[in-house]
């Protein structure tokens, strides 16, 4: 983006943000508990996902929300 804000982190930085280690950001995701999208080898969490998880508000891959 033009003003640097970051959109999308990888699996690292998002267990960084989050205060989680990466195997349970990774179990996160492959349980489909947190949106991610797969570029190439890479898997990329939107940023919005991050605070939608921390909301409580649970998501797909495909960033469509669960009822609960």
């Amino acid at each position: 983006m033009q003003d640097g804000t970051v959109i999308a982190v990888g699996i690292a930085e998002a267990a960084r943000r989050l205060g989680l280690s990466a195997r349970t950001v990774a179990t996160l995701v492959s349980r489909c508990q947190l949106a991610s999208r797969k570029v190439g080898r890479r898997r990329i969490i939107p940023v919005l996902a991050l605070e939608n998880f921390l909301r409580g508000d649970r998501e797909t891959e495909h960033g469509t929300a669960n009822p609960r």
